[in-house]
């Protein structure tokens, strides 16, 4: 393959869920794993294959971190394009990258810094001749629950004492039940595939799905659902488990592990 390819990592979001309990001001791709920033391993993951010739990590117009996380790295370009949202983010990198409509692009998450170079080669070879492009993903291992909305149920006073005994205690309760978060119903997982990135597709493809999206109020958590929503199905390539996203405090340490 002689056309080289460039990646976009979305970078301007705070990470609120993993967040640490007693608080954290930095962004979470800047927390430490394994004696540096996440988004360093992630875009160093990206700079192991040769062919990507270009990582453009995109921040918030006031970040004040990527710099000293990135510093020294070959190939690698920090624009403080940022949008409020993930898709408004990888639209502005997009434009600031000037593209041409066939060139390939990769967008990959700064919160999955475990890429294995086996499983981002894979993509590659896989979508390089596809017309659409594809996405890393892994099916779903687990039997898969749909929740019910919990709801707050008013119990007659008669039918529990607002006074129970607990240890050498008496309480008050609320004669008002939160009832638990309860199964509303089994979902057959055959088919189902736990999407990953990168995310590869055609420079102007993806930024027309992007833009029609946001046209029509389309809800787009990553760059293939919008191009799912433009009418076109991308290749489903399998990741790896490495590749898992660092969304809540415990990931942290599990990533680490790896790393």
């Amino acid at each position: 393959m002689s056309q080289s390819i460039i990646c976009i990592v979305p970078a301007a979001g705070v990470g609120a869920r993993a967040q640490r309990a007693q608080g954290d001001a930095s962004p979470k791709q800047y927390r430490g794993l394994a004696g540096q920033p996440m988004l360093r391993h992630a875009v160093q993951a990206l700079l192991a294959d040769p062919r990507v010739s270009e990582v453009r990590v995109a921040v918030s117009p006031d970040d004040g971190w990527a710099a000293d996380a990135l510093a020294g790295l070959d190939r690698c370009v920090i624009r403080p394009c940022g949008g409020p949202t993930r898709a408004a983010t990888v639209s502005r990198a997009l434009a600031d990258a000037a593209l041409a409509d066939e060139a390939w692009v990769l967008v990959h998450d700064a919160a999955r810094p475990g890429l294995p170079a086996d499983a981002l080669a894979r993509l590659i070879d896989t979508c390089v001749h596809d017309p659409v492009g594809g996405l890393l993903a892994m099916p779903v291992p687990d039997t898969v629950k749909r929740a019910a909305t919990s709801a707050v149920v008013q119990a007659p006073m008669d039918a529990c004492p607002t006074q129970v005994a607990v240890g050498e205690n008496i309480v008050t309760r609320s004669p008002a039940v939160v009832s638990p978060l309860r199964v509303a119903a089994t979902l057959a997982r055959d088919g189902l595939w736990l999407a990953q990135t990168p995310q590869m597709f055609r420079a102007g493809m993806l930024q027309s799905a992007l833009h029609a999206a946001d046209r029509a109020g389309v809800l787009v958590t990553d760059e293939a659902s919008a191009i799912e929503a433009a009418g076109y199905a991308p290749q489903l390539v399998l990741g790896s488990a490495r590749n898992f996203k660092v969304t809540w405090p415990d990931d942290f340490e599990l990533m680490e592990k790896w790393l």
